[in-house]
């Protein structure tokens, strides 16, 4: 039979470890909880992008000038050939250095 203090040691034991695994539990939510607001300020950025886009594609088929000037950002802002196509823009020289990922940052 075990001593009174082998039965505090296993106790004391197990309530350490139901400790860790409720911890554990308990960083698990909170990351979730982190994962789901950071999914939802992404969706959010992406559909303010895509609403924002939508409005100067509506203002540049209405008026020329507004395209004009659009495109002409475009033309300095967009560095990947792809993305470029998308506008009907002319690819980049292929010796052209390309200095960042086409999304102007």
């Amino acid at each position: 039979m075990a001593t009174i203090q082998e039965q505090i040691d296993a106790i004391m034991a197990e309530a350490k470890k139901k400790a860790a695994q409720l911890r554990a539990k308990e960083e698990l939510i909170e990351a979730r909880k982190l994962q789901a607001l950071i999914k939802g300020n992404r969706s959010k950025d992406t559909r303010q992008k895509i609403l924002a886009g939508a409005l100067i594609l509506d203002m540049m088929e209405k008026d020329e000038e507004t395209r004009n000037s659009f495109m002409a950002r475009l033309d300095k802002f967009l560095t990947k050939d792809n993305d470029r196509a998308l506008f009907g823009l002319p690819v980049t020289a292929p010796d052209a250095p390309k200095t960042n990922n086409g999304t102007g940052q």
